[in-house]
């Protein structure tokens, strides 16, 4: 019976190398859903023996598919039953004289549309009717999608796969071979691997010839990628090539078809995952990644991991799958030897230094599977060629020892015991080294004094660590104690402070429950626009230019939107607020072409409204916070200046008032309407208004709060400052800078 199984799987092997393989798909989308699917198509193929090219119909040569004999159709419908815009001159010049004739085609379309719409689905009826008529044969029958298209669509395009694979060389479709085929892909099948003979296993070579490592037993590593454009595919056969040098007998796998449950004997494993979108997993990781949640996931009690994530801070939810990854392989068992790295879209340099971190660690695990830590150091040293640290690469360099003296510091910490409702603070007299992170000096004085010391625990770069250093928002693993001190008369001071952007819950933890809240109320999330695209590898991604591309990233690069957001006087006052890390999130979404332009409107919205931008008092505040406080101030002004030419500000004059009225109450600590009208206009500008319409406008029923025209002696000793002006205020000192919000809204409000 198993002799007969052979014979069949060599049949079909047999039957899917022979002649021409490929297949053509072509999509037509407006929104991405269409292109999405097109590509996980294309790479589906590969299962089936099919060598696929995606075609966007924007541009596509249509008398080329007179010769094709496998075409796939995925589109979507725009509008009233129109063709999405990039399907729009291919469908016309299809319905032209000169269309050309489809009598070797195969073909077959998958519809997208919207059920609330009259003609549902109308664009994909049309190229189906079209084809036909045109000559081509209909393989697999139509399928009509709704708005949640991911079942019916997977299931089209496995029987599509099956029926186009069904087609031979030749592109005459034989129906009898479309079950075997089935049930052989089903069965994991693969035309690669049946037909490549089995390679013996690799040795590690003698590192006294090659400077490798040795060592016995099982020295297989296992390197999984999740790859959407090609990067993590490329970083893994990096790493693979890498880990010779260690010992190592290295596999690359592509997550797409991977077998999950292969994962339990594994001992060595590697991830380098991307993130998609808002947070997704790439296309090619989608599905194991809901294996991997499922009841059947496998025990991982033997395997030692390490996850490189890729990702994009100017994306809300950055290296989100490596995380999920990474958190997930825990959950089963898996033992972690070297922490995650989070590397953004320039990762050369970090995903560098942790592979040669990772591949020693796993390099020290021994052929019995267990981990040999008294190994590490050895293993590093041989592969640096010495005593002195270094990275490897066209920029390899030898790491400094940093050294830096003791100082004696006092350091002052605020402590709160919400059982008794007590707070206060605690001192502690200490001698450190300069170079000592804020963070490890809690870590000291908990582990050594008091072990009740309550604060955010985690990763040096964990953004929601964030505390106050003598006044200063900072992140303690990153900040240097010698940094941070205050020095008077000789003695050094650190006075360690909650953060006030939310309820302190105990000592230096802060309630950041309102941050997400916050967070998640800054709608619209990102909406995509159809766009041009490049094609990398066997993907369409869309493209944009350096400038667009470095403007958009350098909007959101922010370390920790909680540390952003403590720069801001006005953040403890104003719950409402949506708060500076979102302003910054919506505005470079403003900026960003990939997004549409109903999104790009909704978040002007946003930022227009009472709790957007115009709710920041006084940036500068924030600019005060060293250069990454600049460096918000200055993209939430540009943002407060697109929000004014929106509105009532667009001749500039009025912004003008708005502008100096805020400002000269914030340089003088004092609200005089008098000072201030006549600061701004000056004795030409005073006369000038009499001609241009502002003191006449005021003196004819403008006011701003609703009183009276004439505000008591104010109106008559000091015409027209007082006229239409706000509630008495001459001379009122203003204390606090977020008061100053008040102000603005009311003569913006005016205005």
């Amino acid at each position: 019976m198993a002799l007969g199984c052979d014979v069949v799987t060599a049949d079909v092997v047999s039957f899917l190398s022979d002649g021409d393989r490929s297949l053509h798909i072509l999509f037509g989308s407006q929104s991405g859903n269409s292109e999405d699917l097109a590509v996980k198509f294309g790479k589906l193929a590969k299962s089936y023996g099919l060598e696929s090219t995606v075609h966007d119909m924007d541009g596509f040569d249509l008398s080329s598919l007179g010769s094709m004999t496998r075409v796939l159709v995925v589109c979507s419908t725009w509008g009233e039953g129109e063709q999405p815009d990039n399907a729009e001159d291919l469908w016309n010049a299809a319905n032209a004289d000169g269309a050309p004739a489809l009598s070797k085609m195969n073909f077959s379309v998958c519809a997208l549309g919207d059920t609330s719409y009259e003609l549902f689905c109308e664009s994909g009826k049309e190229w189906d009717r079209r084809f036909e008529q045109l000559g081509g044969n209909r393989l697999v029958e139509r399928v009509d999608c709704d708005v949640d298209y991911d079942k019916p669509a997977a299931e089209w395009g496995e029987k599509a796969l099956a029926h186009m694979s069904a087609v031979d060389g030749s592109g005459t479709f034989q129906e009898a071979m479309v079950e075997s085929i089935e049930s052989f892909v089903k069965s994991g099948g693969s035309v690669a691997d049946t037909s490549a003979p089995v390679a013996d296993a690799p040795v590690a070579s003698d590192s006294s010839s090659s400077g490798s490592l040795e060592m016995d037993g099982d020295r297989s590593l296992h390197i999984l990628f999740g790859s959407q454009s090609g990067n993590a595919e490329g970083l893994a056969a990096k790493i693979g090539k890498r880990a010779e040098a260690f010992g190592l007998a290295s596999t690359v796998h592509d997550m797409d078809g991977f077998d999950l449950s292969s994962l339990s004997s594994m001992t060595r494993v590697l991830v380098v995952c991307s993130t998609w979108g808002e947070g997704e997993q790439p296309d090619n990781a989608e599905e194991l990644w809901q294996s991997a949640n499922g009841d059947g996931a496998p025990s991982l009690s033997n395997m030692h991991f390490s996850v490189c994530a890729l990702g994009d801070t100017s994306y809300e939810l950055f290296c989100e799958s490596g995380k999920e990854w990474d958190k997930r392989f825990e959950e089963l068992g898996g033992t972690r030897l070297v922490d995650r790295v989070d590397c953004d879209v320039d990762y050369d340099s970090p995903s560098a230094v942790w592979t040669e971190s990772v591949l020693a660690h796993m390099a020290a695990v021994d052929g019995n599977g267990t981990f040999q830590p008294e190994l590490v150091e050895s293993i590093i040293a041989e592969m640096a060629g010495g005593d002195e640290s270094s990275a490897d690469g066209d920029d390899g360099f030898v790491v400094p020892v940093i050294e830096s003296p003791e100082i004696q510091v006092k350091v002052r910490v605020f402590r709160y015991d919400p059982q008794s409702d007590e707070r206060g603070h605690d001192e502690w007299a200490c001698v450190l080294n300069g170079n000592t992170s804020v963070l490890d000096v809690l870590r000291s004085i908990k582990s050594t004094e008091d072990g009740s010391l309550t604060f955010r625990e985690g990763p040096l770069n964990d953004p929601t660590t964030v505390i106050c250093a003598n006044g200063r928002p900072i992140l303690p693993g990153l900040s240097r104690i010698d940094s941070v001190i205050s020095t008077v008369s000789g003695s050094n001071f650190l006075n360690l402070e909650p953060i006030v952007v939310g309820e302190v819950i105990r000592d230096l933890v802060t309630d950041l429950t309102l941050s997400d809240i916050r967070r998640a109320s800054t709608k619209p999330w990102f909406r995509g626009a159809t766009r041009d695209g490049a094609k990398v590898r066997d993907a369409v991604i869309g493209t944009m230019t350096n400038g667009d591309a470095k403007k958009v990233h350098m909007i959101r690069d922010m370390i920790s939107p909680v540390l952003i957001d403590s720069f801001s006087d006005t953040v403890p006052y104003n719950e409402a607020y949506i708060a500076p890390s979102n302003v910054l999130s919506s505005w470079s979404r403003i900026n960003d072409p990939r997004v549409s332009e109903s999104s790009r409107n909704e978040n002007l919205e946003l930022l227009s409204s009472d709790v957007g931008i115009k709710a920041e008092t006084d940036l500068s505040s924030i600019s005060r916070h060293g250069i990454m406080g600049q460096t918000v101030a200055d993209y939430m002004l540009d943002t407060k200046t697109r929000v004014l030419q929106k509105g009532a500000f667009q001749d500039g004059r009025h912004g003008k008032y708005v502008w100096w009225y805020t400002w000269s109450v914030k340089m003088s600590g004092k609200v005089n309407d008098t000072t201030i009208y006549r600061q701004v206009l000056g004795p030409l500008g005073l006369v000038g208004n009499l001609f241009s319409g502002v003191t006449a406008r005021m003196v004819l029923g403008f006011t701003r709060t609703g009183g009276k025209m004439l505000n008591g002696l104010l109106g008559l000793v000091a015409p027209p400052a007082g006229v239409g002006k706000m509630p008495k205020q001459f001379n009122s000192p203003v204390l606090n800078h977020h008061e100053v919000i008040a102000i603005f809204n009311e003569v913006d409000g005016g205005f």
